[in-house]
């Protein structure tokens, strides 16, 4: 087996529009993960059990599944319930509703974190729930969880080739469909496996530096 560059340089335009994608979902599902994930953590904490336990038994049920079921679910049977959207849109969706169930305990471990007595401060100043939460809860919790947050990026980032399953052209489906055209399968998926290491190597030493940052 010989090396062929020629290949690699036929792949790039492919590879290219692959990584695209590749990010789009990466990021786009982090935000719908850590913003939805937010709103599970603040209904664990809800007043009435009538939200407490319908939230914990979709996140539970989410969280316990496999992302490619949940893929399957949105792509094939949503449709036939009249709500349909692109691949690519159905696979952001489902990588952030997977992974917001996740990072809804990250934030719960980091609300419990915060001492009591912060809450206790903000009774006694009689602050109203909204700002108890955003001037004195989160802020703290959120210092604590951001580590945390960002490995689920890096998660997130390696789980996107699942969004080939419905047909979305990320980096390994772009791969995929190259060696299908020119039969000659090492060069592009060599690309992608050390794209995704260029990718997530550089994001976990980042992780890193900011949590010795936060600690400081």
């Amino acid at each position: 087996m010989n090396w062929d560059w020629s290949a690699v340089a036929d792949f790039m335009p492919r590879f290219w529009d692959g990584v695209l994608v590749t990010l789009q979902a990466t990021v786009i599902g982090s935000l719908i993960s850590f913003t939805l994930g937010l709103v599970w953590a603040i209904a664990f904490r809800a007043p009435t059990r009538f939200v407490r336990w319908p939230v914990t038994i979709v996140t539970e049920f989410i969280r316990n599944t496999p992302l490619l079921v949940q893929l399957f679910f949105l792509f094939f049977v949503l449709p036939e319930w009249g709500i349909q959207f692109s691949a690519l849109t159905t696979g952001i969706i489902a990588i952030g509703l997977h992974y917001s169930t996740y990072t809804a305990q990250v934030y719960r471990a980091g609300i419990d974190a915060v001492p009591v007595g912060q809450w206790e401060a903000a009774t006694a100043l009689s602050l109203p729930a909204r700002r108890t939460w955003t001037a004195v809860i989160l802020p703290q919790a959120i210092r604590r969880v951001v580590p945390a947050l960002g490995n689920y990026v890096v998660s997130m980032l390696k789980d996107t080739p699942l969004l080939a399953g419905i047909g979305v052209l990320e980096m390994l489906q772009q791969s995929r469909l190259e060696g299908a055209a020119t039969f000659q399968y090492t060069e592009p998926l060599t690309v992608v496996g050390i794209a995704f290491i260029l990718i997530a190597y550089p994001a976990s030493l980042l992780l890193r530096a900011l949590e010795r940052r936060l600690v400081r």
